[in-house]
């Protein structure tokens, strides 16, 4: 696969001297983006933070799904319980450093992640996204049920985090909260272009392609997949985490169903197992939806899905895994 080589290769656009080249690019082409979307909508910064917000979801969803092949429709679990964990955080406990409540957003992950994972792996194909699915719902009855921590159904108010570094103020605008997210984006896009990889990276990757040659090699598949979610969990954690502090509020709609769907079709909008894939299907499908709801407010789920399908149909690896196959195939045909 052209996105697997791109993506995953450990020699895969690297210098002699082992650098990542390709993952540079993919940092300096989020930097650009970032740069040319905070001149476009310097009055929609919110959306920009969500989108980043939810684009760190779908990246720590594309570590389980697309390169560990675990089936979920439950990682909302996750990036709730890092929102609300930060959120608690701030308004009960008094830790209002927009860093200390992304490291707690990032354990509270992990911690769902392990907890999560320690059920859904005791099942494969579709009785683990029924599990997955019983997660979330249990995750969010949690969650309604202790209201004295998170507010119920009314949710958590009360965040109030403090300047980034004792200096940026967040303000009315959203800038310091959108720029903010981009670093965290960014960084934890190296870490995972790191991950993906590494060693374990592949290990993980030869689990999804064939379990039963990697259990034979001795090494432990649901072991590899565990400790992959556990990470995504600190992903997105980390995602729920910069949501509770750019909205400074959160909601039981951070257990959804629906956000967990979205993710998932984001991912394969994109395409999977590829990190630049989620990050692409993201920034296309939220910009969409955002355009279309505006402009068509009673049907414009019904054209969402008229595109989705479109690319399902004629772009089978996603938006960018289609766009590298098919440069793949022309850089080849000019040789």
């Amino acid at each position: 696969m052209a996105v697997s080589m791109l993506d995953t290769h450990p020699n895969a656009r690297a210098l002699p001297t082992g650098i990542d080249t390709a993952g540079l690019a993919g940092g300096l082409a989020i930097m650009i983006a970032g740069v040319i979307g905070y001149f476009v909508f310097p009055d929609n910064l919110a959306l920009l933070t969500r989108i980043i917000a939810i684009g760190l979801l779908v990246l720590s969803l594309d570590l389980v799904t697309g390169y560990s092949g675990v089936a979920t429709l439950g990682h909302s679990a996750l990036f709730g319980a890092g929102a609300y964990a930060a959120g608690i955080a701030a308004a009960h406990l008094g830790i209002s450093a927009p860093l200390a409540m992304t490291l707690i957003g990032a354990a509270a992950g992990a911690i769902a992640g392990l907890l999560s994972g320690l059920v859904i792996l005791r099942a494969h194909g579709l009785a683990q996204l029924v599990l997955s699915i019983a997660v979330v719902h249990l995750f969010h009855e949690a969650a309604n049920k202790a209201s004295a921590w998170t507010g119920g159904s009314d949710g958590l108010s009360g965040i109030m985090p403090e300047a980034v570094l004792g200096i940026f103020e967040f303000d009315l605008w959203g800038t310091t909260a959108y720029l903010y997210g981009l670093a965290l984006l960014i960084v934890v896009f190296a870490v995972l272009r790191f991950l993906v990889r590494s060693p374990f990276g592949m290990l993980a990757r030869g689990v999804k392609e064939d379990p039963v040659r990697v259990s034979a090699m001795g090494a432990s598949v649901n072991a590899v997949q565990l400790r992959m979610y556990v990470i995504s969990g600190a992903v997105a954690g980390i995602g729920g985490a910069l949501s509770a502090i750019s909205t400074q509020v959160v909601g039981l709609d951070s257990f959804s169903f629906t956000l967990s769907a979205e993710a998932l079709v984001m991912l394969v909008l994109g395409g999977t197992g590829s990190l630049f894939g989620g990050l692409v299907g993201t920034v296309v499908f939220m910009l969409i939806e955002e355009t279309v709801s505006a402009l068509n407010p009673f049907h414009w789920l019904t054209i969402i899905g008229v595109l989705l399908i479109a690319v399902v149909l004629l772009a089978p690896k996603g938006l960018y895994g289609s766009a590298v196959l098919a440069a793949t195939r022309l850089m080849r045909a000019r040789r």
